[in-house]
């Protein structure tokens, strides 16, 4: 697959966006039906949130500050309450949610996330596959760098993007069978593909706008 989309590769913000943008896209094409609950929820607590300062605005502006005086008080206090749900919805249920859909094959629910000035793409995933009643939930750990999947000048390329992804989750790689990699090996990206720390990221940094795939060293990576 060709590569369509471009970012600054410098910009981990943007690469993490442009991936989280893709995740979705990629399981969508394997029918994974996606469960928005979570956020309807979020825009529940936040248009709630904003309807009852805005109806405050309005009253205080049409009937004065004598009419309204005995309903701001309640007003301010369930908007402060709304918002601080809201605040624990985003950062503790959500939790950086990208993906939560269900399938053929089971249930998928993908987190992402990046370390400050760290080119790699960590993901959280929970799944149950299919049958559900003889098959127990499942949690994984996972990460690559984002030199797998964009090219030098910071185009993104879905074809490697969804090998990673289907080689390690189970879920994704039966309904995907032809992308699954087996050198890829489901943990081992997570473990062996970059070494990063404070000594080397703007060598990975540099790795990345040259178009060159960090390795970590020589060891050889684990089948599953």
């Amino acid at each position: 697959m060709s590569a369509t989309t471009k970012v600054a590769v410098h910009s981990l913000s943007d690469l993490k966006n442009t991936t989280d943008d893709a995740l979705p896209n990629y399981l969508h094409s394997l029918k994974f039906k996606q469960i928005h609950t979570q956020t309807d929820v979020r825009l529940v607590l936040g248009y709630s949130a904003v309807a009852i300062s805005g109806a405050l605005f309005y009253f205080d502006w049409k009937f004065g500050w004598d009419a309204t005086k005995p309903f701001t008080a309640p007003a301010v206090a369930a908007y402060f309450i709304l918002n601080s749900i809201f605040t624990y919805w985003i950062w503790f249920v959500e939790a950086g949610c990208v993906f939560e859909g269900e399938g053929k094959t089971g249930k998928i629910r993908i987190a992402s996330r990046t370390k400050k000035h760290i080119p790699i793409y960590y993901c959280d995933v929970t799944f149950t596959p299919a049958p559900y009643a003889s098959n127990p939930q499942q949690k994984l750990r996972i990460r690559a760098p984002f030199t797998r999947w964009f090219t030098s000048d910071g185009y993104f390329v879905a074809k490697p993007f969804q090998q990673w992804l289907a080689s390690e989750v189970p879920v994704v790689g039966t309904a995907d069978p032809k992308n699954v990699i087996e050198e890829i090996g489901r943990g081992s990206e997570t473990e062996r593909a970059v070494n990063v720390s404070g000594n080397n990221v703007i060598g990975v940094l540099e790795q990345l706008k040259a178009g060159v795939k960090p390795t970590g060293g020589t060891s050889k990576r684990r089948k599953a």
